[in-house]
């Protein structure tokens, strides 16, 4: 027997490995969770235990809204609620496998790439980069009107990439179901105001 699948979470706090080490870090995931956002365990440079440790962390904050992002086996051992995979990582339907009960996203730049992750039983698309931001660079930004192709594909949109609060209201006009943020949320003066915030605007 499977656990329940929780509702899709609207927003979606993500780390990364500068995230990871601020001081209060943990007292800012607890803000976030408290406030509604599901906590992303992500650090593309993190070894498996480490990575593993991160994941317990931010469950401790947020026990039924932790994803981990990339590693399906630690997913599995941190009890995570999703997973959200990279476009040419492990298919959706293998996850499928490990996860029955997951929310399984992947992370998306292109129609193409969007249109195989659907065909292969994604349940929802982060999609991105909606503005210019640091952590790609070298990716041009869709913009607003760039979310529509992707929201036609069926399956719920979660925006990323240089998203702020005040975005959220013009992102879910464009057809966005949830966003997702690195800097806006762990770097707000007050993570958990930043949250809900960004839910009132998504509402």
């Amino acid at each position: 027997m499977t656990a329940a699948r929780i509702p899709l979470p609207r927003l979606h706090a993500v780390t990364d490995e500068r995230i990871t080490r601020l001081p209060d870090f943990d007292d800012r995931a607890r803000a976030l969770g408290a406030a509604g956002a599901a906590l992303h365990a992500r650090g593309h440079t993190l070894a498996g235990r480490a990575h593993l440790t991160l994941a317990r962390r931010l469950a401790a904050a947020a026990p039924d809204r932790l994803f981990v992002n990339d590693r399906a086996d630690v997913a599995l051992a941190a009890g995570a609620a999703g997973v959200q995979l990279p476009a040419d990582g492990l298919s959706p339907a293998d996850a499928r496998r490990l996860g029955p009960h997951w929310w399984i996203g992947v992370s998306v730049h292109g129609l193409a790439a969007a249109r195989a992750a659907r065909d292969l039983g994604a349940d929802y698309l982060l999609v991105g980069p909606v503005h210019r931001t640091p952590t790609h660079p070298d990716v041009l930004p869709l913009g607003l009107a760039g979310l529509a192709p992707f929201v036609a594909l069926g399956l719920p949109v979660v925006a990323i990439g240089g998203v702020e609060a005040a975005d959220g209201r013009a992102l879910a006009d464009a057809g966005a179901y949830g966003v997702a943020a690195i800097r806006a949320l762990w770097d707000a003066p007050d993570p958990g105001a930043a949250a809900r915030a960004m839910l009132k605007e998504l509402a």
